[in-house]
């Protein structure tokens, strides 16, 4: 559903004026697309090829992305078309004795250390996917220019101070040409990216070793008896790593040199039949057959990472135009996706008027450091399985161990201890943020006994990590939902207002209630100007495009009044009030599992801010009086246009 924002009513003073340019219409280009078309934002979006991609490719959806998905409301679209789910992963490698693979473990994919609502890898093919994202654009009046390329752009905005970025476009067999005028230019065009290379962004590669893989989509025949699952296979004729398919397909990745081989070429190529010969070989003494070929590709794989992101804050980069891996761990889409997430609403929150233009300068950081931590990870992953086969007792205790309590003696073993972050990696639950504007920490502007932070109170929420999940019910109808899922991707903040025990806290909601009314106030500072116009029926925006609010009280359903408990601010979002009344286990004897599980007191609750990306920026104690909003005015005031609370602070 198009979020309506402030940035639809301005007019662009001519049809060749866009809010931003996107080229490129792969996984990073369609999200970032997708996001800004249903803020309202005018969007030329090109690629130069005539068509999706029509077999191959990316193909792995992770647990926290299939979150996303679901968030947006293209989860159900992506698994219309029967996906191969990943459950567990095998592992297969040469007996101790003897010839051929033996399976030497199994382990999930996303073990229960995890708290995942999809505790399982989404596996189907790439434009499948584009096509989903593609559709959803048409909704929003958004088409594909194909195909068209990009053949120069320059950024001056002392020129243009609202449009600094002019882009010359052409079709690909150089019949049109066209000149547009942007206020950004994003290039999501992959590895090659020509805007990239027209920065002069170098690419820094981080491992001299680098691989040429062969990948193959198809149709098998076969008595190997894991084919249903992921698998790495090692034997004394190589590698080979099984990923299962939609439609009865199964991909094989099938390493065919490598740097370390003293006549290697990066531009080694083998044709499909070698590379067949090559897995008949390393799955014997199992047989294979191929029924049908659907994609085949050979490529070279290196790790690289992109010098800059952005050298003006007005062109971007994102998806692999800034970083390159193995595909392995089934990373690249996922990451160019949540690139793509970081990105989208930072540049909406600038241009509809709510944050500074400095809020743009945490892009880069922010996931340069996840791509960073990607190719370490990437490297570490690659050799993790590589240098021994795991013990049968150490892959079960890896699959199973949870957080140990403080008077373990217990040492973990390098084996479970690259497991388990492996794990969390991969889900995509592992991905955080360091500190900044953003994302509270202990210099941060705001500065307040209320706030709350691990280091100094029982919270287990993360300033930069995403929020924990939750079931709660809803008061108004009695649903049982998914709290982390209940407010859409809408650009807005979620203020998550975990009420404690309505007996206690009565008077702080007043409080709070009353503090939010207040005209300098975070949240009135914001307000709609057609608040008084507003549908009955607005569920999440009903007072301002940039907060939704949650209420959550730890007391069962019945026990709960809106009109008596809730104050009239807060009771505005009757959809968004519930109750803390569902058993989870694993805090089994909690009253209020919700707010046990953020760490927050069941008596008394507390304040969550969510980033629109589902990352926690703060956590504030509720208290009578005003220290909890005028934390949130510091919190808010650190990237914030206006003026809030009666002081400002500065990125």
């Amino acid at each position: 559903m198009a979020t309506q924002t402030a940035s639809q009513t301005k007019k662009h003073p001519t049809l060749n004026h866009y809010d931003i340019v996107i080229v490129g219409a792969g996984p990073v280009g369609l999200m970032l697309s997708t996001c800004l078309a249903r803020w309202g934002y005018r969007i030329k979006h090109i690629d130069n090829r005539p068509e999706p991609t029509p077999t191959g490719r990316a193909d792995g959806i992770q647990p926290r992305s299939l979150d996303l998905l679901r968030n947006m409301g293209l989860k159900s679209a992506i698994m219309a078309h029967k996906p191969a789910r990943v459950y567990e992963v095998a592992f297969w490698d040469p007996p101790k004795s003897g010839k051929g693979i033996v399976r030497t473990g199994t382990w999930p994919s996303c073990p229960s250390f995890i708290d995942a609502r999809y505790p399982f890898t989404t596996l189907l093919h790439q434009g499948l996917i584009e096509r989903v994202f593609i559709s959803d654009l048409e909704k929003s009046g958004v088409e594909i220019q194909r195909p068209w390329t990009i053949t120069g752009f320059t950024s001056d905005e002392k020129a243009d101070p609202e449009y600094p970025v002019t882009v010359e476009l052409a079709h690909v067999d150089g019949t049109f040409k066209q000149t547009v005028k942007a206020k950004y230019l994003f290039g999501g065009e992959g590895a090659r990216s020509f805007i990239r290379d027209q920065l002069k962004i170098g690419i820094k590669h981080k491992d001299p070793i680098s691989y040429v893989w062969g990948v193959m989509d198809g149709v098998v025949k076969t008595d190997f008896p894991d084919i249903k699952m992921k698998c790495t296979i090692h034997s004394a004729h190589g590698s080979i790593m099984v990923i299962p398919r939609e439609n009865n397909m199964v991909r094989l990745y099938i390493q065919i040199a490598s740097s370390e081989e003293p006549d290697f070429h990066p531009r080694k190529t083998a044709t499909a039949e070698e590379v067949q010969e090559r897995a008949k070989r390393i799955l014997q003494p199992y047989s294979i057959e191929w029924e049908t070929v659907e994609w085949y590709s050979v490529y070279p794989i290196g790790q690289g990472i992109s010098d800059r992101y952005t050298l003006d804050h007005r062109v971007f980069l994102g998806g692999d135009a800034c970083h390159t891996h193995s595909p392995k761990a089934g990373q690249g889409m996922n990451t160019a996706f949540l690139d793509a997430l970081n990105l989208a609403w930072k540049i909406h929150l600038v241009e509809a008027g709510f944050a500074r233009r400095e809020l743009l300068e945490t892009y880069e950081p922010e996931r340069k450091e996840v791509a960073e931590a990607l190719l370490a990870f990437d490297n570490k992953y690659a050799k993790l399985f590589s240098q021994r086969p795991p013990q049968a007792s150490e892959v079960a205790a890896a699959s199973t161990h949870t957080q140990q309590s403080e008077s373990s003696v217990e040492e973990e073993n390098e084996f479970i201890k690259t497991f388990k972050e492996s794990c969390e990696f991969t889900s995509g639950y592992g991905v955080f943020y360091k500190e900044n504007a953003l994302n509270w920490h202990p210099a941060h502007p705001a500065q307040s006994h209320v706030i709350l932070h691990p280091s100094k109170s029982n919270t287990r929420l993360m300033p930069g990590r995403l929020l924990t999940i939750a079931d709660v019910t809803r008061v108004v109808d009695a649903n049982v939902v998914h709290l982390e899922q209940e407010i859409p991707l809408n650009g807005s903040f979620r203020i998550f207002v975990f009420a404690g025990n309505p007996s206690v806290t009565a008077q702080a909601l007043k409080d709070f209630a009353a503090n939010l009314e207040k005209k300098n106030s975070f949240y009135s500072a914001y307000a709609r100007p057609d608040a008084a116009q507003v549908s009955h029926h607005e569920r999440h925006n009903p007072h301002s495009f940039f907060y939704t609010i949650c209420t959550i009280f730890a007391a069962k359903r019945p026990e709960i009044e809106i009109s008596r408990d809730v104050p009239a601010l807060l009771a505005r979002y009757r959809d968004h009030i519930y109750a803390d009344d569902r058993w989870d286990r694993r805090v089994p004897d909690a009253k209020a599992a919700a707010h046990a599980k953020m760490g927050l007191d069941q008596e008394k609750g507390g304040v969550v801010v969510v980033r629109p990306d589902g990352y926690v920026g703060i956590v504030v104690a509720l208290e009578e009086g005003s220290a909890t909003v005028d934390a949130l005015n510091q919190y808010f005031g650190a990237f914030c246009t206006k003026k809030l609370g009666g002081e400002v602070c500065q990125l």
